[in-house]
């Protein structure tokens, strides 16, 4: 039987997660509660939406989670700059934060067209 791959752009969520997670460790404690939080909270709200989004049956639904999932990643980029901006995080990390935020919604979409043209082929989902 053949082994289905993982999603690429579940990959890069992860990443991205794991390196927010690492950086906001060291991040002053007066933003532990706010904004470390907020970005702890998007990154895993990403890959939250992914995996539902994969094993969802119905295209609406699915198409339904990617929306999310884009959503939270949109809200990550905008509270990393406020995170930086404010002292929570170094530039060289927001940097970082940016690169990883590109690759993964460049995947997210990648993943959606996919699935658009799947749909429109008729293929299943």
């Amino acid at each position: 039987m053949k082994k289905k791959a993982p999603l690429f752009v579940l990959a890069k969520a992860k990443d991205l997660a794991s390196y927010i997670i690492a950086v906001t460790e060291k991040s002053p404690k007066k933003f532990r509660f706010t904004l470390v939080n907020r970005l702890q909270n998007y990154a895993l709200d990403a890959i939250e939406c992914i995996i539902k989004g994969n094993q969802a049956k119905e295209t609406e639904e699915r198409a339904r989670h990617m929306s999310e999932a884009k959503t939270s990643l949109q809200m990550l980029d905008a509270f990393s700059l406020i995170s930086y901006e404010n002292g929570c995080i170094l530039f060289a990390q927001y940097e970082n934060i940016a690169k990883l935020l590109a690759e993964t919604s460049m995947y997210l979409r990648k993943w959606r067209e996919s699935v658009d043209k799947m749909v429109l082929s008729g293929q299943p989902v």
